[in-house]
């Protein structure tokens, strides 16, 4: 298939912003009102800073603060783990509408697409798969994992990120603190509340391929209640690049056939909807959350085929409730949680191969259908710190997550009514639902956990954490994952840190269960588990330059991959899940922090990593070998702030049996120019996305 790349598109986005009504916290607010009372000759005397009135340039080099490592709040040079903390400073400055575009700043993380709805795929340290399963992506610590797929769900869709407080990234394993799936990666999304949103916030963008976006953000205290709502809303058509040849224009080589809708746009249409409330009082925080995606149109075709009639929808739903009580008793911090997420995927229309293929299918080869979860999870843990020296946590949790609705129904496959074959001239749609040939049955998945980690300070300069979580499933059983951090605090501006962990993947409904004219699922799987090891450097050269160097070594063993079942026929390709394969990975990030003067600071990374098919002896593939990214914020007049990115992506191989060649390596330039007064509440923003 012959498809220009996403990113030989330019896209140019404008953006509007309006702040009403901002109450600001106690240490910013004198400084704030001091700046407002001086005119521009003041101001320029001054010499006022992005640090002063954007909190930029205090981000990129003080130490950031996260929780996602431990559970426990913490320095990032501190942290047992490899992470990166992204504000919603940086998401501001670097001019970001969604989470992919944040994500690219990370050393070691690249964002490429699958064919399936233009979805993204997070590929960390080499780490890579069609379905992107190997990535936990968690909002305000909650698993966002489906079962049917074991990722973010078909109709992911994108995120918004106007109502983003921080992102905090873990690269590497993290099953000894989250389980399933933080396997190469935890991507922690942190979303605001009553002190990240300054009284009222309305926003509105407009951009290439009639793109819209609109936004309301409110904060505000009643009755004793802390009380923040999220509303965003947005709208595209996509950048319809030109496809010249796809999977259908071969087929029609073969059969003599002209039914390719190549050359021809793909499909990137897509209307979603996202709102949140964040409720507090005392030790108390209820959190919920709705995110519609309607008309997300098929990217290039569910087989590789231009479909552009075809286009899926999803509702997800989240609820939690949360007791936090740092004092509960002299020595014990202790935090409840109860869980609930509902995710609803539908396929009103899609075509797999067009009408008129092999001389069949009048209608096209169709395929409609959805399905339906609920996964509902309770935890409770506590830090103990009554030991001299020592923190320790301990923690129990179980869910429950059910697939209880499933949806078939299509125009090829066998015929419920008769148990044959359907026909390829058939024009009628059939209900497989609920028949012994619908493609997934309806099941569900227990877990039930339970974990312990120490964090023993040994003296003023050596911290050792030590922690293993187990997990027992209803399905394929249980699994240990241990994981150890020796930090060092070399000298006052350097710390060292060597880190072991392990991790798994957990097989998903379709790797165990799904029931296809190709691929057969495998009840026997067995996880898939990865063993990380780490030796990382955090060194604070000067108050204004800070330089990392993190190393890594892994290897993965029971790859799950789809292979052919000899054992199924001897006619007929089948296509059985096991487990099959195995990886090895190493490679390094460098990371440089600087700011050359009061208002203008820059910021680099640069990661490489080779990643081998054991099997084959051979580069895994689709995973670029280096990537370097560069960014810098420059305010050359008060109130006007220019940010420019580039990310550079080279050495993308094939994998093994595929003759083509090499993926190009591609150079993107990004430019966001932003205004933003001191006095006053308007913001504007011009942003330009792949300059050259």
């Amino acid at each position: 298939m012959l498809l220009k790349p996403f990113f030989g598109c330019h896209c140019l986005l404008l953006g509007i912003v309006c702040l009403i009504a901002l109450p600001i916290q106690a240490n910013e607010k004198a400084m704030i009102e001091y700046l407002q009372s001086l005119d521009f000759e003041q101001l320029t005397e001054m010499e006022v800073t992005l640090d002063d009135v954007f909190d930029v340039f205090d981000g990129l080099v003080k130490k950031r603060r996260l929780t996602v490592a431990t559970g426990a709040e913490q320095s990032t040079a501190h942290a047992p783990a490899v992470t990166t903390v992204i504000t919603a400073q940086d998401i501001e400055a670097i001019g970001a509408t969604d989470l992919d575009e944040v994500l690219e700043t990370v050393p070691g993380l690249h964002v490429s697409r699958s064919t399936v709805l233009h979805n993204p795929i997070y590929t960390i340290r080499g780490i890579h798969s069609p379905d992107n399963p190997e990535v936990l992506i968690l909002i305000n610590g909650i698993s966002t994992k489906k079962l049917f797929y074991g990722n973010r769900g078909r109709a992911w869709g994108g995120m918004p990120v106007n109502a983003i407080a921080r992102i905090e990234i873990i690269r590497g394993p993290g099953s000894s603190v989250f389980g399933a799936d933080a396997f190469s990666g935890v991507i922690n999304i942190i979303t605001k509340g009553v002190e990240d949103i300054k009284g009222t916030e309305i926003g509105m963008r407009v951009g290439a391929f009639n793109t819209q976006d609109a936004w309301l953000l409110h904060g505000s205290q009643q009755s004793g209640f802390d009380i923040a709502t999220m509303l965003e809303y947005r709208k595209t058509d996509g950048h319809q690049e030109i496809v010249e040849a796809d999977g259908q224009t071969y087929f029609d080589k073969v059969h003599g056939t002209n039914v390719s809708y190549a050359p021809g746009p793909i499909n990137l249409s897509r209307r979603n909807l996202d709102a949140r409330l964040d409720i507090s009082r005392g030790n108390w925080q209820l959190r919920s959350g709705y995110q519609g995606r309607r008309n997300i149109g098929t990217g290039v075709g569910m087989s590789q085929v231009l479909d552009p009639v075809g286009y899926y929808e999803a509702d997800r739903i989240n609820a939690d409730l949360t007791y936090h009580k740092p004092t509960f008793t002299k020595y014990w911090d202790v935090m409840t949680q109860a869980s609930y997420f509902h995710s609803m995927l539908a396929v009103p229309n899609s075509i797999l191969y067009p009408p008129g293929f092999n001389h069949a299918y009048p209608e096209g080869r169709v395929l409609m259908g959805g399905g339906s979860e609920e996964h509902t999870r309770f935890k409770a843990s506590g830090f103990y710190s009554g030991l001299t020296n020592h923190l320790v946590r301990v923690g129990v949790g179980y869910s429950y997550a059910d697939l209880y609705k499933f949806l078939h129904t299509t125009n090829f496959g066998i015929d419920p009514a008769t148990g044959k074959p359907l026909s390829p001239n058939n024009t009628r749609l059939v209900e497989l639902t609920d028949t012994p040939y619908v493609a997934m049955r309806e099941t569900a998945r227990e877990n039930k956990y339970l974990f312990l980690q120490d964090t023993w300070t040994i003296n003023a300069d050596w911290v050792f954490t030590a922690g293993v979580r187990y997990d027992h499933y209803s399905d394929f059983g249980k699994t240990i994952n241990p994981r150890l951090a020796l930090v060092w605090q070399t000298r006052p501006n350097l710390t060292s840190k060597l880190l072991y962990g392990r991790a798994f993947r957990a097989p998903s409904f379709v790797n165990l269960y799904v029931k296809g004219p190709v691929l057969r699922g495998n009840p026997n799987l067995q996880p898939e588990n990865i063993q990380t090891w780490e030796l990382a450097f955090d060194y604070r050269a000067t108050k204004n330059l800070n330089l990392a160097l993190n190393l890594f070594t892994y290897k993965m063993d029971d790859v799950i991959r789809a292979a052919l079942d000899s054992q199924v026929s001897a006619t007929v390709q089948q296509f059985t899940s096991f487990n099959a394969e195995s990886q090895v990975g190493r490679g390094l990030e460098i990371e440089a922090r600087w700011k050359l003067i009061k208002n203008f600071s820059v910021l680099g990374n640069y990661a490489f990593q080779k990643s081998i098919d054991k099997k084959y002896n051979h580069d895994v593939g689709k995973a670029p070998q280096h990537q370097i990214y560069l960014r810098s914020d420059w305010m050359p007049i008060p109130n006007w702030y220019l940010n420019t990115q580039i990310n550079w992506v080279a050495a993308r191989k094939r994998p093994y049996g595929d003759p083509r060649a090499e993926l190009d390596d591609y150079t993107m330039v990004d430019l966001t120019m932003r205004y933003k007064k001191l006095k006053g509440n308007w913001n504007f923003a011009l942003n330009i996305r792949n300059l050259f």
